[in-house]
C-alpha cells in the first residue's frame, strides 16, 4: 500500500528539465510508501486502464499530480485521466467516496516566468487564476486541495533553484507519508481482545 500515489504526466519527459527531476526523485522514496505512475509510459495509446487506476488511488493516502502547464491546464492525457478515472458513483456523486478524506497536491511547472503571470505580465493573470478547475476537481471528491508547488521558467531557471525545489518535493512527500501513516493509526484505535470477539460477529 502507497502512502502517496506521484502521478507523473508529461508527454516527452525524456526532454524535461523539471518533470523528469521530480518523478526521479519519488521514485527513490518507494521504500518510504511513495509509489510514481507516469501516465504517458504506462498509457501511449490513451488506453487507459481504470480499474487499475482507481485501485492505486483507493490504496493510497495523499495523490500528487505532477506536469507540465499546457495551455493553462494540464497535458490531454492527464485530462483524459480525470475524465475516465475519477467517476460518477466512483469518485464522487451519489455512493462516489473512494477517494473521500484524502489529499491532493497539485505540482506544476511552467516556461513562462513568475513575473509573466502578473496582470501586466504575458499571461495578464495571477497564477492563482489558472487553478480553479484543479480545486474544484477535489470538492466534489472529497479531497483536500493542498497549496500547489509551483516552479516556474522551467526552461531558464539555474540548476540551483532547480535543486532546491527537486529537494523541497521529496521532503514534502516524505512529511505526506509520515502525516498518512499517524492519520491511519489514529483513526483506527487498537481492538481489545473482548472488543474484538465481539466485532468478529
Amino acid at each position: 500500500m502507497a502512502d502517496v500515489l506521484v502521478l507523473v504526466a508529461h508527454p516527452d519527459i525524456a526532454r524535461s528539465r523539471v518533470n523528469r527531476a521530480l518523478a526521479a526523485q519519488a521514485r527513490q522514496l518507494a521504500d518510504s510508501g511513495v509509489e510514481v505512475r507516469d501516465l504517458y509510459a504506462l498509457y501511449p495509446d490513451f488506453d487507459i486502464d481504470v480499474e487499475a487506476e482507481q485501485a492505486a488511488l483507493a490504496a493510497a493516502r495523499a495523490i500528487v499530480w505532477v506536469h507540465p502547464m499546457q495551455w493553462y491546464s494540464m497535458p490531454a492525457l492527464m485530462k483524459l485521466w480525470v475524465d475516465e478515472v475519477l467517476a460518477f458513483r466512483w469518485a464522487y456523486g451519489p455512493g462516489g467516496r473512494a477517494l473521500a478524506g484524502k489529499c491532493l497536491w497539485l505540482v506544476v511547472s511552467t516556461g513562462g516566468s513568475e513575473d509573466s503571470y502578473r496582470e501586466h505580465g504575458s499571461n495578464g493573470h495571477a497564477f492563482e487564476q489558472f487553478l480553479p478547475a484543479s480545486r474544484q476537481t477535489a470538492e466534489p471528491s472529497g479531497m483536500r486541495f493542498l497549496e500547489p508547488g509551483v516552479f516556474f521558467g522551467a526552461h531558464r531557471a539555474p540548476p540551483q533553484a532547480l535543486h532546491a525545489h527537486v529537494h523541497a518535493f521529496g521532503e514534502r512527500l516524505l512529511a505526506l507519508a509520515h502525516e498518512g501513516r499517524a492519520a491511519a493509526r489514529t483513526s483506527q484505535p487498537e481492538i481489545g481482545a473482548d472488543e474484538r470477539r465481539l466485532a468478529d460477529h
